[in-house]
């Protein structure tokens, strides 16, 4: 997964010819000429706070935006922004998406901070404000330019929620779902996450994560002492969890992230609670860890109680998240594509496994990739995070090459499912 992609014969003559048209040639220039423009809106969008569920304002936002581009827009049930920048007229389409929504949102406009050569400071300005602005950029420059010919397929641009934490991709899942009716329609996906030009996201990693309760009576800690702790089964749980082996492929990991229980010092807690990630490139290897997590549960819980002298505790697992893993398919055409096109561009990029929204139309046997949107960034999930903007016109022209190449695929056809 970590190697060099090699260019495949016969589609960099494409490429380069479909480069020069003028339905292409004008926005891969207009992303030079309004690179100051596209870091503009960049640093405002950024300053709207979009923490997951709550995302409507800058959907919003993004919303009147788009419509002010001349795109057809709406939002769905779920939250998304759908965008149809060009007249449809195909019944497949391709998707390009970015997620709205932030681990961490500014408490104020301040907390998102431009330097003066554009370097953008604060959180989510990289996770994911690179791949919204890249998102306004494509659709400001393409409804600005003159159309693509040979169409077989048409863009959709797509600003999702709940592609973050507990959001479980919550949004993409509603627009793969029965309830859209865009769902049977779509054909492939290229989703924007993060800066840079250097990976491509070719496998789904695989996650389920669960929240894990023990309740009991509780007491205080001199007189009711003997009373099985919540506290203490959590705490055992998670000793136990870690020394969990996970040497060796399918590469796996597992988090216990947060640890919650107890009121005062001096009082047994009536409740606890620990949250556990579960990570695998292999979904067989997913199920055999939660059923470690769950036997650990159950095996705490009868320690617990074998301690006590007095009340008793009573367990409950939940599952708060589920991430399928899943894998490109050997024939699907958007890595030639994005390999000619990276060779056509002078990028040097590689394959590689992340938990992203591609998960969702991969494990449905849709040909999707995740990739960077230009420029540098760092820091995501965290009030350091930054974005430098230097470079962004090369992964901006990278996506509408790529995007290019598919919607001129006769071959691309939904799956039926």
């Amino acid at each position: 997964m970590g190697t060099e992609l090699a260019v495949p014969a016969g589609i960099a003559t494409l490429v380069s010819d479909l480069a020069q048209r003028r339905g292409v040639r004008e926005p891969l220039e207009w992303f030079t000429r309004e690179k100051r423009w596209i870091n503009e809106q960049h640093a405002e969008l950024c300053r709207i706070p979009a923490p997951t569920f709550l995302e409507h304002e800058r959907a919003e936002w993004m919303a009147e935006h788009l419509r002010g581009f001349g795109c057809e827009v709406l939002i769905d049930r779920a939250g998304n922004v759908i965008a149809f920048p060009r007249s449809r007229r195909n019944d497949t389409l391709v998707a390009l998406t970015a997620h709205l929504d932030t681990v961490i949102a500014p408490r104020n406009r301040d907390d998102i901070r431009v330097e003066a050569d554009g370097k953008i400071h604060g959180p989510g300005v990289s996770d994911n404000g690179a791949g919204l602005a890249a998102l306004l950029a494509v659709a400001r420059a393409v409804t600005a330019s003159p159309e693509l010919e040979e169409r077989h397929s048409d863009l959709v641009l797509v600003a999702n929620v709940g592609e973050e934490g507990e959001g479980n991709l919550n949004g993409m899942r509603h627009l793969l779902s029965r309830q859209s009716p865009l769902s049977k329609r779509m054909g492939a996906f290229i989703v924007l996450d993060g800066a840079a030009t250097d990976h491509i996201t070719t496998q789904a990693l695989g996650s389920r994560r669960f929240e894990i309760t023990f309740s009991g009576p509780g007491g205080h800690s001199w007189s009711d002492f003997g009373t099985a702790n919540p506290v203490h089964a959590v705490s055992r749980l998670v000793a136990s969890l870690a020394d969990t082996p996970l040497d060796g492929a399918p590469r796996s990991s597992l988090n216990c992230g947060i640890i919650d229980g107890g009121s005062a010092v001096n009082s047994i807690p009536q409740s606890a609670l620990t949250k556990i990630d579960i990570r695998s490139e292999s979904n067989e290897r997913l199920e055999e860890l939660s059923r470690i997590v769950t036997a650990a549960v159950e095996r705490v819980q009868e320690l617990e109680n074998g301690r006590a002298t007095g009340g008793r505790i009573s367990s409950r697992i939940r599952e708060i998240g589920y991430r399928p893993a899943a894998r490109l398919a050997d024939d699907s055409p958007i890595l030639p594509y994005i390999r000619a096109v990276d060779s056509y561009l002078g990028i040097r990029s590689f394959q590689d496994c992340s938990s992203t929204d591609a998960n969702v139309p991969l494990a449905l046997g849709l040909p999707a990739v995740s990739i960077g949107a230009g420029g540098q960034g760092g820091g995501a999930h965290t009030l350091q995070e930054w974005f430098a903007p230097a470079g962004r016109d090369l992964g901006l022209k990278r996506i509408l090459l790529t995007l290019c190449l598919l919607l001129r695929n006769p071959s691309l056809k939904p799956p039926s499912r």
